[in-house]
């Protein structure tokens, strides 16, 4: 099968590339953080309620390797649009942990950040953003085929009755 360029593909390796970096930091990150509450729910001796800070952890590290995966999926289908359509998917899949973690976040007490969402988004929806163009240019192909199919096939009919 051949590599076609599209709109998309660049998007969608720069962005698969950042996701890479970005997902493999955070599960170092999660790793450390899981860590870190085990050894405040060691010391606390049971004082402090341990469900919510387990439950960011786990939301950290089930999002980091999201984001790692799909940034590779995006890295290996950058340039074969008739992916797209899983590209799409594990960028929505990214973007809902992210703001699954804000949620989780405003619950957990701190204060609501609109910046804080805003930065979150922008990688998963400029990965989406190369999606869609690859998905887009896929589509236009695909018609283009059916549309030289027609034709052919219209023309050997004319000629047959000729």
């Amino acid at each position: 099968m051949e590599a076609a360029k599209t709109k998309g593909t660049g998007f969608l390796k720069v962005t698969g590339i950042l996701m890479i970096i970005g997902g493999g930091i955070s599960i170092i990150m999660g790793i450390i953080a899981a860590i870190g509450v085990a050894a405040i729910v060691y010391i606390s001796d049971g004082n402090v309620s341990s469900a919510l800070l387990y439950t960011s952890v786990i939301l950290m590290i089930v999002s980091a390797v999201a984001e790692l995966v799909a940034g590779i999926i995006g890295v290996v289908n950058c340039k074969k649009p008739e992916k797209a359509g899983t590209c799409i998917a594990w960028g929505i899949i990214v973007a809902l942990l992210c703001v699954a973690g804000t949620i989780l976040k405003t619950v957990g007490g701190s204060s609501f950040s609109v910046f804080s969402l805003i930065s979150g988004l922008a990688l998963p929806v400029l990965y989406i953003i190369g999606a869609v163009f690859n998905k887009i240019e896929h589509n236009a192909k695909s018609s283009n085929i059916i549309q030289k199919a027609i034709y052919r096939y219209s023309m050997r009919t004319i000629y047959a009755v000729i």
